[in-house]
């Protein structure tokens, strides 16, 4: 059975990986590393063709002869953003301290990009640097006794939940916590009108530790506990 032809911007993500010789004034490389310089500083929205070709010193058109539209230099963007992930087989301790330091440094990379979560969603063509951080995930969790897609599924779980709390630690999109300590305007009101909130008021009552980092920690080590029952029953 013959198999489908990669989508262009695909085939431009994977010819792209081990490419080595001289480099042009222009390239794809340039034109992405500038737009990331830019969605880091300014985020994702302030990412132009116009204002790339600015900071460049050439014209917009120049730029489309190495990029066919946004979308292609997204593709791009966020591979070069991701880089190439961490190897975790000489991580000492098993399955779990592997996990952890991979996902730390997944965690460290969204931070240097606080643009990365939102862009990686959605049906999209991924580059060999993305694919590769999954690849790690998995291998993580070899010698235990779960089967691939369980492996896989595992991975994708683990991402998404440090997905969640890397997206609502950006500014503006947490009104529950900073700092472990709730909002003082909200904590007031919650507690004038426990009546109507009572959970809410007796739980915010002994402070907000497990949300000092989104919950992220409280978070991560329920799903590496229920992770190692399974591996448990599993061996």
């Amino acid at each position: 059975m013959s198999s489908s032809p990669l989508p262009d911007t695909s085939r431009l993500l994977w010819s792209k990986a081990g490419s080595r010789g001289r480099r042009p004034p222009l390239s794809h490389d340039k034109i992405a590393r500038t737009a990331i310089g830019i969605a880091d500083a300014e985020g994702l929205d302030a990412v132009s063709m116009q204002r790339i070709a600015a900071d460049l010193g050439f014209t917009k058109m120049a730029l489309y002869r190495h990029v066919s539209n946004k979308a292609e230099l997204l593709a791009i963007m966020i591979d070069m953003a991701v880089g190439e992930p961490p190897a975790v087989s000489e991580v000492p301790g098993g399955w779990r301290p592997r996990t952890e330091y991979l996902l730390q440094c997944l965690t460290e990379t969204w931070s240097r990009h606080p643009w990365l979560p939102g862009a990686t969603v959605g049906e999209r063509p991924m580059g060999p640097n993305e694919v590769a951080w999954t690849d790690r995930a998995v291998e993580a969790l070899s010698g235990t006794g779960l089967g691939g897609d369980e492996r896989l599924a595992a991975a994708f779980i683990l991402f998404a939940h440090i997905r969640n709390t890397q997206s609502i630690a950006t500014a503006g999109t947490q009104p529950w916590a900073s700092g472990g300590r709730f909002a003082t305007a909200l904590t007031e009101l919650l507690h004038s009108r426990r009546d109507e909130f009572p959970a809410l008021a007796e739980a915010i009552s002994g402070g907000a530790d497990a949300l000092t980092d989104n919950a992220r920690r409280f978070g991560l080590d329920r799903i590496l506990d229920g992770l190692a029952a399974l591996i448990a029953q599993r061996t």
